[in-house]
């Protein structure tokens, strides 16, 4: 049998009353305590919420769960739909070459990332990026005859954060 230690620390206290309303945090008075026996813990969280899959899979990439684009001397909608996205692939151009993608709320519009200049070959010209979509707002690629983005997106997660599977 495990020895029994009661701690005294107002930091802990109001970590539990934040994180565990109905355990005290109404006012109620509890003491914290430790103990020197062993209890093994097990991580139910994923099980209770329903999913079971790990992250790293979540986010893998399949044939039906990613839009490709390929920009060059123009400017293309890449995405308007509300939710999470993540945005990759590479920039290449010749001399005087640009290209750039930009959020906007059809009132002002941001730049995200921006390329510019003649492209190496050593890869420092890829994009990798998560975007916000809410309603209203879209993700568009802009780019000049020198200039091409190609590339993917892949929707991660739906606005309220539900995460969507490949």
């Amino acid at each position: 049998m495990g020895q029994e230690f009661f701690i005294n620390s107002s930091n802990l206290e109001d970590k539990v009353r934040e994180l565990l309303p109905s355990q005290g945090g109404a006012g109620a008075g509890f003491d914290l305590s430790a103990s020197t026996q062993i209890i093994p813990i097990i991580d139910l969280t994923e099980s209770a919420e329903g999913s079971n899959f790990r992250a790293d899979l979540q986010s893998s990439l399949s044939f039906s769960s990613i839009t490709s684009f390929d920009i060059s001397n123009t400017t293309t909608t890449i995405i308007n739909n509300t939710g999470y996205y993540r945005v990759f692939g590479n920039y290449a151009s010749a001399s005087g070459g640009f290209g750039r993608f930009e959020l906007s709320d059809g009132a002002s519009t941001k730049i995200v990332i921006g390329f510019s200049g003649l492209t190496s070959q050593n890869g420092d010209n890829q994009f990798d990026f998560i975007v916000f979509l809410k309603a209203g707002d879209f993700l568009q690629g802009v780019c000049n005859a020198s200039g091409v983005l190609s590339g993917s997106t892949r929707q991660l997660a739906s606005i309220d954060g539900t995460l969507v599977n490949p």
